[in-house]
């Protein structure tokens, strides 16, 4: 299927974990017309699905709308983390003209994305990143993936704090999969009672290799506006579209 976990592969190699990189290879072989074929992704509670990378180079029209919206609403010095193949960051970096910083842990992603014309990209966890401040930090393709449990989700909004500009920005996506849970004759949803719901294990596939597992979380809007508040952040639900929104996170006064 062509669906939710569709959007959720810029941010997949964002986090500091042993990797082969394969979404990097993927990438790679893509830029480079080396035969690239479909990366094949599945997570704890979903079948294997296809992806074609061709999907990680989409243009801004290809982008579906709380993608576009994200884009529309950056401004100023902007952090785009998770960047994959760059589509983001390209977009802002020369339709916008912003000074854009491509984030992601995977090596071959950041060196496409330099070859792409990215003038700014770092090859980094971005728990480990310092140094700079931004006005617009964003986060698309399911970017709550990247807090990978509730209960890591304190840790990585401090560091989202700490690199925003004081009047900054947070633009941040995910998805409530409460839908994909079975429900009862009456209407109620069975789901795990020794953890959030959201909490997924994700793995990925390419060619004959399979990428390490990683945590992944998905949230509902209420569950991260909590969150959000908790850490001294004004949260706003700036789109739905279906089950998936995307919400803008503002420094509140101290």
């Amino acid at each position: 299927m062509i669906g939710k976990f569709y959007n959720d592969f810029s941010i997949f190699v964002a986090k500091k974990i042993t990797m082969k990189d394969l979404m990097g290879q993927a990438i790679w072989d893509y830029y480079h017309d080396l035969n690239a074929e479909n990366l094949l992704t599945e997570t704890s509670i979903s079948e294997i699905d296809d992806l074609p990378v061709s999907y990680l180079f989409r243009d801004f029209e290809e982008m579906n709308l709380i993608e576009q919206k994200a884009l529309e609403l950056s401004v100023g010095k902007t952090l785009d983390i998770g960047s994959g193949a760059g589509s983001h960051s390209l977009y802002l970096q020369n339709e916008k003209k912003l000074q854009v910083l491509a984030l992601d842990y995977s090596p071959k992603s950041i060196e496409v994305c330099r070859l792409r014309g990215i003038e700014n990209a770092i090859c980094t966890d971005v728990l480990q990143y310092s140094g700079e401040t931004f006005d617009t930090i964003l986060l698309l393709m399911n970017g709550t993936g990247i807090f990978q449990s509730l209960e890591k989700i304190d840790h990585y909004l401090e560091k989202l704090d700490a690199l925003l500009n004081e009047n900054g920005q947070i633009l941040i996506d995910s998805t409530d999969i409460l839908y994909m849970y079975d429900r009862d004759e009456e209407g109620g949803v069975t789901v795990p009672a020794n953890h959030y719901y959201g909490e997924v294990d994700y793995f990925m596939h390419y060619k004959l290799d399979t990428e390490n597992p990683i945590k992944w979380l998905y949230l509902d809007f209420e569950t991260f506006k909590r969150a959000a508040e908790n850490n001294r952040f004004k949260i706003e639900k700036i789109l739905q579209e279906d089950d998936s929104y995307l919400a803008k996170l503002t420094k509140t006064s101290t």
